[in-house]
C-alpha cells in the first residue's frame, strides 16, 4: 500500500498520511486520527441516546421519475469533545490486515485497495459486531440485508473501474453506507439507492461524520436506476436478480460497465460493458452470493 494514486478525487494519501499536510478526502480534520475518532465519537453518541427528530436537507430541483428522494451528505463541523478512549479497530494496522488478505485473494488494483484501506468498516455496523468488522465475511445490518464481505466489495468495483477513470457512478444498494464510502474515493461523483427506508436513514446516520462531499444518498426503487444523473461510467449492484433490469443498462455511457450478482440460488457475477446505443456485451465472472433484488420500496 506505499504506491499513493494521484488522480481525481482527491488522493487517498490525503487520508491516510501522518503528516496532516493536505485536507482529508472525508472531512477537515488536523490529522487522520482525529478524522477517525470524530467519526467514532459521533458514532458512539447516536447509538447511546435516541435518534432526534432531524429536518433534511432540501430535495435537488426536478422529480424523479422514480420518485426516489435525494439528499446530499451533511458538511456539518465535528463535535467539540473530548477525545474518545482508544478504540483498538480504529488502528490503522487493522485496515491494512485486512486489505493485505484482500490483495492475497488476487485485487490488485491499487487504487481500489487503498480505498479499502482508508474507509473505517466497523463504524458501519453495529457495536455488537464491531468485532468483525475486519474479517473477510458478509455480515448482517438489518432487515434482512447484509454488508458485503471486503474481498467482494473490492473485487466488484475493481473490475467496473478497469483501471480507467469513474466520473459518474451509481450504486444499487446502499445499505449500511460502506460500498457507497469506498466509492467515493474512486468516482468524482457517486448516486446510490436504498429501497428500505430504515437503511437509507442508517446509511445517512453512517455517512454523515465522514462529511463525504461527492455522495448523494436516493430513497427509492432501484431497479428504475437514476434517469435524472445518467448516464454513468458505472453501475454496480448489491443484491443479486435474475437478470439485470433493461432501464440499468440503458443508463450506462457508451463504454460504461455495469457489475452485478445474478441467479437465484446459484448465483455468479457478471460483467456487462455497453459497446453502442442498442448493443451490450457480458462476461460471467465469479460464484457469489447476494441477498435478492427487489421492486419498489419499503
Amino acid at each position: 500500500m506505499n504506491d499513493k494514486p494521484r488522480s481525481f478525487p482527491l488522493p487517498l494519501s490525503s487520508v491516510v498520511d501522518q503528516g496532516g499536510k493536505k485536507p482529508g478526502l472525508f472531512a477537515p480534520v488536523a490529522t487522520p486520527q482525529t478524522a477517525t475518532q470524530n467519526a467514532a465519537l459521533s458514532a458512539a453518541q447516536h447509538a447511546a441516546r435516541p435518534a432526534a427528530p432531524r429536518a433534511g436537507p432540501a430535495a435537488r430541483p426536478g422529480a424523479s421519475p422514480s420518485k426516489s428522494h435525494s439528499y446530499a451528505m451533511d458538511r456539518a463541523q465535528p463535535v467539540a469533545a473530548p477525545a474518545p478512549r482508544q478504540n483498538p479497530l480504529v488502528s490503522e494496522a487493522v485496515r491494512r490486515a485486512m486489505v493485505a488478505r484482500v490483495a492475497k485473494q488476487g485485487v490488485k488494483d491499487q487504487q481500489v485497495l487503498a480505498a479499502l484501506e482508508t474507509v473505517p468498516r466497523h463504524l458501519f455496523m453495529e457495536e455488537a459486531l464491531a468485532s468483525q468488522a475486519y474479517i473477510d465475511a458478509s455480515l448482517p445490518i438489518g432487515h434482512h440485508q447484509t454488508i458485503s464481505q471486503p474481498y467482494i466489495v473490492a473485487r466488484m468495483i475493481e473490475v467496473m473501474r478497469n483501471g480507467g477513470t469513474l466520473r459518474r457512478v451509481l450504486e444499487i444498494g446502499t445499505g449500511c453506507g460502506y460500498q457507497a464510502a469506498v466509492l467515493s474515493c474512486l468516482a468524482q461523483e457517486v448516486y446510490s439507492i436504498e429501497r428500505i427506508k430504515p437503511l437509507h436513514e442508517l446509511a445517512k446516520t453512517n455517512l454523515r461524520p465522514l462529511r463525504v462531499a461527492n455522495l448523494r444518498l436516493h430513497y427509492g426503487d432501484g431497479m428504475l436506476g437514476l434517469p435524472q444523473a445518467a448516464p454513468f461510467d458505472g453501475i454496480i449492484l448489491a443484491a443479486a436478480g435474475l437478470e439485470v433490469p433493461r432501464a440499468l443498462l440503458e443508463q450506462l455511457t457508451i463504454g460504461g460497465r455495469l457489475v452485478a450478482p445474478v441467479g437465484a440460488r446459484a448465483q455468479h457475477l457478471e460483467l456487462i460493458t455497453r459497446t453502442g446505443k442498442a448493443e451490450w456485451v457480458s462476461e460471467t465472472l465469479e460464484d457469489c452470493h447476494f441477498v435478492p433484488l427487489r421492486p419498489g420500496t419499503a
